[in-house]
């Protein structure tokens, strides 16, 4: 058997190869430029090239050939040349962590709504699209990885179902997964939320986790410390986006993960973890979003909007460049990239201002991104078009029958964490039933098994929303992606879920009989078919129905979406029914 190092080896050249046609003529050519004996492919003209090391400048050309900088520090000539005009030139934006599908556009649609933000590499995992239609979603990603404009690198979902608490449309074991390890845009096995079965040593779990020991697997470890931890970090694992505090991401540290601040449209933590990126530390701490929706991307930014706040919040700007873009292509293996240097890949970022961060324009690949580029890119199929498998659903189906104690578990939610609280409250009784009580901000919640397996339904109570009538629904509910619903009464209720199998996915805001607004979400019940600019206009009228029903979130419908989540502490539901994820068991 070879040893752990050879197949950490092969799998890190696997990662960093350019591509296959890596021959000896180019490299004659790259080496010739570099030496200015040959013109380059491109060559930027008047950059301020800032060093993500030292945070020195330095005034440069920077010539590229195919894929590759050849050249930095000097004067060079090229077939093509771009004018900087002074502006600062940093390496390419790495996303860390994040779900495309949660973008609510296709893969093609996301490259062209990030790209020009600077993302020139998103490390996504597709367990969304796995959880509905299986190894097809997952190649589904690989087809589109071989397609977009920036270097979309895929691990390999690692657990699917994320637990055996909820009904999803697939299952992966290690037998799935083992033929896609090769393909050259896999990094590794994605995030392992399946902790319990790592430290109760699960056969299928250990069978996953053996299979990738030559490779990078991510991490999924939210509140996990002390000898527990040690125990989840025994089998390889190396990365962790769900911190939430600082003390929490310290030991994480100490312990030898690398940590990903994360600020996405539903979990924002760059607050509370900014005080983590010091000079000693920014080497070991990446940048991820997990995820962000077109609309926040529009009025926010993505990773350069978290740039622009940890610097806002004191941070040294080589230190959240480092973070980045080199941190992270570290912690991933992709060792071509990260600077903007000789022998590195030519992904950069032209900025109008460093400490704004505000993008100019992006060279990826050694490309200019453009219009014509996205345009010329090949045509992606999508899938998973009936995806949405659901009965006759009535206001019936969403009764709660009442019993001598009225005293409910309650699902609390907070703002801008996937965290619930468990709270409890005492609830009106109409007609036999448990209804809801928005005077106490409790509504109903229930989870509409949606795969055409079960036709299961979870039901209980959320408080948080400030729901005073009507329903949100969506299909999108992680991580097995039934419908979630949250609503004042059961009719509303009703009516919202019905909608989404007519739409086969996406999100609702009903009242009554009353569609107010909508968004069709028909791949895979995921992703929409529209542009984003048209996702974008579309979540400002569903943000603004759900406003008119007494809804207080800023981000309703991803807040719905991790209702469902039944790895993340504390109280959470499924189509099974109410869980504690402390305990690992449902709610009797």
């Amino acid at each position: 058997m070879r040893s752990l190092r050879c197949l950490q080896q092969d799998a890190e050249r696997k990662r960093t190869m350019p591509n296959a046609t890596m021959t000896e003529q180019f490299l004659r050519r790259a080496i010739a430029a570099g030496r200015g004996l040959e013109p380059a492919d491109l060559v930027i003209r008047n950059a301020r090239l800032f060093s993500v090391m030292d945070g020195s400048f330095v005034d440069t050309d920077i010539a590229i050939v195919g894929e590759r900088i050849v050249g930095t520090h000097g004067r060079y000539e090229g077939a093509q040349t771009l004018d900087a005009g002074g502006r600062v030139v940093v390496p390419g934006f790495i996303d860390a962590h994040l779900h495309v599908e949660s973008s609510l556009v296709s893969p093609l649609e996301f490259d062209r709504c990030v790209l020009p933000h600077g993302v020139t590499t998103a490390i996504c995992d597709p367990h969304e699209i796995a959880n509905v239609l299986g190894i097809e979603g997952i190649r589904y990603f690989l087809d589109a990885s071989e397609r977009t404009l920036m270097d979309l690198r895929v691990n390999l979902s690692s657990c699917v179902p994320a637990t055996s608490f909820e009904t999803s449309g697939a299952r992966l074991e290690i037998a799935d997964l083992e033929p896609l390890r090769d393909h050259p845009k896999v990094i590794g096995l994605a995030e392992f939320m399946n902790f319990p079965g790592v430290l109760s040593g699960d056969p299928a779990v250990l069978a996953k986790l053996a299979a990738f020991q030559g490779g990078h697997i991510d991490g999924h470890a939210p509140l996990l410390s002390g000898l527990d931890l040690n125990g989840y970090l025994a089998a390889g694992i190396r990365t962790d986006h769900e911190a939430t505090t600082a003390a929490e991401a310290r030991e994480k540290l100490a312990k030898g993960m690398t940590i990903l601040i994360r600020e996405g449209s539903v979990s924002k933590d760059l607050e509370a973890l900014a005080e983590i990126l010091t000079p000693d530390m920014a080497s070991f701490i990446g940048l991820c979003t997990d995820d962000r929706n077109p609309l926040d991307i529009a009025e926010e930014g993505h990773v350069d909007s978290m740039i622009r706040r940890l610097i806002g919040r004191g941070a040294r700007p080589q230190d959240a460049y480092r973070a980045a873009s080199w941190s992270a292509a570290m912690a991933f293996g992709l060792r071509d990239r990260g600077l903007v240097a000789p022998g590195w890949r030519a992904d950069l970022v032209l900025l109008d201002d460093l400490e704004s961060c505000r993008v100019h324009s992006v060279v990826a690949g050694g490309r200019p991104v453009d219009e014509a580029g996205f345009a010329a890119r090949a045509p992606l199929d999508p899938v998973g078009l009936e995806s949405v498998v659901i009965g006759r659903i009535s206001a019936e189906d969403f009764r709660i029958e009442a019993s001598r104690a009225n005293e409910r578990p309650v699902i609390g939610v907070v703002a801008g964490r996937i965290i619930t609280e468990r709270l409890s409250a005492t609830l009106p009784v109409r007609d036999g039933a448990v209804i809801a009580d928005p005077a106490q901000d409790t509504v109903k919640v229930a989870v509409v098994e949606r795969h055409g397996k079960t036709g299961g339904i979870g039901r209980g109570f959320v408080s948080g929303f400030g729901l005073q009538r009507g329903a949100i629904a969506s299909s999108v509910g992680h991580d097995s992606h039934n419908i979630c619903v949250v609503g004042a009464d059961d009719a509303s209720m009703a009516t919202a879920v019905r909608r989404i199998g007519e739409l086969q996915g996406g999100f609702v805001v009903a009242e009554g009989d009353e569609v107010r607004a909508e968004l069709a979400l028909p791949i895979a019940g995921l992703m929409s078919l529209s542009s984003f600019e048209e996702v974008r206009v579309t979540l400002e009228d569903l943000r603004a129905a759900a406003r008119d029903l007494g809804c207080t979130l800023a981000e309703p419908f991803l807040q719905v979406a991790f209702l469902p989540l039944p790895v993340i502490p504390h109280l959470k539901i499924t189509d099974m029914g109410l869980f504690d994820v402390d305990r690992f068991a449902l709610v009797e």
